[in-house]
């Protein structure tokens, strides 16, 4: 396995680092810090007064005790008592007190009843029960926290003063009411992926399965299993949901907006999948905290919900290799890292030959070499790298903060050289890309009803491209630069069992700016612009396990200071549980986006990464906005699941130049939208160890341009069916996935050969995507195997393989006029033929 030169001192360092906080033994300690360490590794709460343990210190016991043997070992040790109630609640008081007369009465709430034989369980473990009248008495001291319970009843835990017979407590306990269980599946298309409540996907990739052609949890590639999820191009820089671009999709990494989202140029994803341990993705019906997006948000958090021990992995597949590490520094802080590099520097695998021909083919770089084919010589260097380190510092019991960074890098050099007509001709390309971003993070739990987050972050985004040619010793340097900065504040407040409500506040501000300079002809060009926007968010919850009902509504009221503006954004997600196993769900949601990738030139940056980053300048780049609303039936029993979905969406706002036109409208600029719907079926199996499904999408998608001649036709990103389709087993250490994919082929526009005269050509098209591509079709398998040694150590190998019937698909088609032979030549792009992998995997 290799490793950079870089990660030696970083293993150096956390090696020292377990040494310095390696934790003595034996050592007197603060009575308090011993009792919130009990609190923490058994989820009990102690209750005492600060005199009672004033100066108190003691040897802490072994942590392999039970609680009740350190609750004996405390109270042989200290003048004090402990009272435990349940395993939750353990009372601190001195020994040595009074015990007095304690009573009561406990009656049905509904019909006010008397209750007999209820159970009253006391501090001292002994239970009481009640007589025909409801009556319980018992000698106790001062204040005694017990739990009454019943059966038909709700349990209740009050606590009883010393009394007389004539002045006993009378207690209520409220009926209990059988409630229908919520309907939310823990493996949906895989294990390790659910549906939420508010109609979100939430992907788990520490509890992952498999999924045809997966062997690891990619965040990207797996949400496009998701019905109404695709990719046109076969790119995770080109994710489609419900017929939007790219562009228009949120990406948070750990509260970050990532404006660079694929390795490779697409092809992987820039998230390390062995890091995140949430992943959330929204279609419809985001939160109101959720901006800057008309499509789809995916969120990725990579902070656990609870600690988690010391942990080491590394992993090599046949395209790059990776390390994690996480480390405790204290009970109240950790630290963890991770990094990932291309293996390319040593090696160009199968897969990266694979990978590198779907990547680079119509390209400028792949041009040149079509076009000259007498001695042509070509030399490229290509490698990608991401990292990232999080530490986590709780401080006392209600503050935590956070610090997130990451920084991603793609770099490409290609040097190309060709004799024409005993001329050296020779093109010098460069070609990088990256993001780096920073999140500081603080929450507070001010008590258990309120809480509040704040977070600071900055992301940085850079596209260059550098081109030097010997032919007029010309430089062409295109620029594109992305820098966004904000604040947000978030409040949560309980106010009852069934209802929260959240408030907040968010400032953004983005500076995007592009840069063209070419010499021999001199042309310089540097355009920046900059987009501050206020928002206010109010957001209320209502969930009643009892009435069936969870129902989420809010608004998003943005200010945009250039344009003095005002946009306010409803949402909203409504959920009602018909029966114990059928669920409708109904969502909407108004929604913005002041920034986009736009297309100038299809050669621009190599025609590799030919999309830049502008900021709508509210005329002939508007702010895009977007409406949609979806209802959503969900079935589930004895195993089978059935998930059925419409939906209609409109986004206004676009532009010509943002979604890709390779015909007649590739240098046209004019605005206008485009209006989707359709419906998205899923429907899933499982037996024993074997997990199967089926998913169908339908989308009738079409744009609208009121300025152009042909004002309506079938947008560039619909795929009007998609059908998927996988088998899974998993059992014990053993997972294997087969699936397939087809689709109907996306939009194209022929010329009108009638119209074009052959000796002199010029391209004259049909109607815009008056005609589809063939009909894709792929099949996919994927298969992993783990292990552990006596010792702990774990492995992990999978395999898996792209399009085992090695078919050859066309992703995209255009025309153009050949310099060579000056005719109209017919340009295809296919995707990847057939792609095999294999990853190996450590874990300490």
């Amino acid at each position: 396995m290799f490793f950079p030169k870089q990660f030696h001192f970083l293993f150096f360092l956390f090696f020292l680092v377990l040494n310095l906080f390696a934790q003595d033994k034996g050592k007197l300690m603060p009575f308090k810090k011993i009792i919130i360490d009990i609190e923490k590794q058994h989820q009990v709460s102690f209750n005492y007064t600060e005199d009672n343990i004033a100066d108190l210190k003691l040897v802490p016991p072994k942590k392999s005790l039970s609680l009740d043997q350190k609750l004996h070992y405390l109270a042989k040790n200290t003048h004090l008592s402990f009272e435990n109630i349940g395993n939750k609640f353990i009372n601190i008081y001195k020994k040595e007190i009074e015990l007095q007369l304690i009573c009561g009465y406990i009656f049905s709430k509904t019909d006010k009843k008397p209750i007999e034989n209820a159970n009253i369980s006391l501090a001292n473990n002994n239970q009481i029960t009640t007589d025909s009248n409801g009556y319980f008495e018992f000698n106790g001291e001062d204040k005694n926290a017990v739990l009454i319970s019943h059966i038909g009843f709700l349990a209740k835990r009050v606590v009883l003063t010393n009394s007389d017979s004539k002045n006993c407590l009378q207690i209520l306990l409220d009926p209990e009411i059988t409630e229908l269980a919520e309907i939310k599946t823990n493996a949906i298309l895989a294990s390790g992926i659910s549906k939420n409540n508010d109609g979100s996907f939430e992907i788990k990739p520490k509890k992952f399965g498999i999924l045809p052609g997966l062997i690891e949890p990619d965040a990207l590639q797996t949400m496009q299993q998701i019905p109404g999820v695709n990719s046109i191009d076969e790119s995770v820089s080109s994710i489609n949901v419900r017929g939007g671009t790219h562009d228009q999709n949120l990406f948070l990494w750990n509260g970050i907006r990532m404006y660079q989202t694929g390795h490779f140029f697409g092809l992987i994803s820039v998230f390390n999948p062995n890091l995140a341990h949430t992943i959330s993705i929204y279609k419809n019906g985001s939160s109101a905290f959720f901006g800057e997006s008309v499509s789809s948000v995916v969120a990725i958090s990579s902070t656990p919900e609870t600690a988690e021990k010391n942990a080491f992995s590394a992993g090599i597949n046949m395209i790059n290799a990776d390390v994690y590490a996480k480390y405790n520094l204290s009970k109240k802080s950790s630290i963890e890292i991770s990094a990932r590099k291309s293996i390319t520097d040593f090696v160009e695998t199968p897969t990266y030959k694979e990978y590198f021909n779907k990547v680079f083919q119509n390209t400028t770089i792949t041009d040149f070499s079509q076009n000259q084919n007498i001695d042509y010589r070509s030399d490229k260097k290509f490698d990608f790298y991401d990292a990232t380190l999080k530490y986590v510092q709780k401080i006392g019991s209600k503050d935590q903060i956070i610090l997130d960074l990451i920084t991603i890098k793609d770099n490409l050099e290609v040097f190309q050289s060709a004799m024409v007509y005993d001329m050296n001709r020779s093109e010098n390309n460069i070609l990088r890309q990256q993001n780096y971003g920073g999140n500081l993070s603080w929450k507070r739990n001010w008590n258990r009803f309120n809480t509040t987050k704040m977070n600071v972050y900055n992301s940085a985004y850079e596209l260059l491209a550098n081109q030097r040619t010997t032919i007029g010793n010309q430089v062409v340097i295109q620029e594109n630069t992305v820098n966004n900065n904000g604040i947000n504040l978030e409040n949560n407040h309980i106010i009852t069992t069934r209802f929260s409500f959240n408030d907040g506040y968010q400032f953004n501000e983005v500076g995007i700016s592009n840069l063209e300079k070419v010499t021999n002809p001199d042309f310089y060009r540097n355009v920046k612009d900059v987009l501050r926007t206020h928002a206010l968010i109010l957001e209320g919850k209502y969930n009643d396990t009892l009435a069936r009902i969870y129902f989420k509504a809010g608004t998003r009221i943005n200010y945009i200071e250039k344009f003095k503006k005002f946009i306010v954004e409803p949402r909203m997600q409504f959920g009602y549980s018909i029966n114990k196993n059928l669920n409708l769900e109904l969502l909407g949601e108004l929604k913005s986006q002041n920034s986009q990738q736009i297309i100038d030139l299809q050669k621009d940056y190599f025609g590799i990464e030919k999309r830049r980053w502008i900021i709508s300048n509210n005329t002939t780049i508007p702010i895009q906005k977007s409406k949609q609303v979806s209802l959503n039936l969900f079935y589930k029993k004895n195993d089978w699941l059935l998930d059925i979905e419409n939906f209609y969406k409109k986004v206004n706002g676009i532009t010509t130049s943002s979604q890709g036109f390779q015909n007649q409208l590739e240098f046209i600029r004019t605005t206008g939208d485009y209006e989707i719907w359709g419906a998205e079926m899923l429907v899933q199996k499982k037996m024993n160890h074997f997990l199967t499904w089926l998913s169908y999408t339908y989308n009738h998608n079409n744009y609208h341009f009121s300025n152009y001649e042909y004002p309506t036709f079938p947008n560039n990103f619909q795929l009007m069916h998609t059908v998927s389709w996988a088998g899974i087993y998993e059992k014990n250490n053993f997972k294997i996935a087969l699936g397939t994919k087809w689709s109907s082929g996306r939009p194209k526009t022929s010329p009108d050969f009638s119209q074009i005269d052959l000796s002199n050509p010029q391209l004259v098209y049909n109607k815009p995507n008056n005609t589809n591509l063939h009909i894709f079709s792929q099949v996919n398998i994927s298969s992993t195997y783990k292990w552990e040694t006596a010792n702990g150590i774990q492995y992990k190998l999978g395999i898996s393989i792209l399009n085992i019937l090695n078919r050859k698909n066309e992703i995209s088609e255009y025309y153009r006029i050949s310099s060579l032979t000056n005719s109209i030549e017919e340009v295809e792009t296919f995707a990847l033929q057939i792609t095999p992998n294999v990853s190996f995997r450590v874990s300490l």
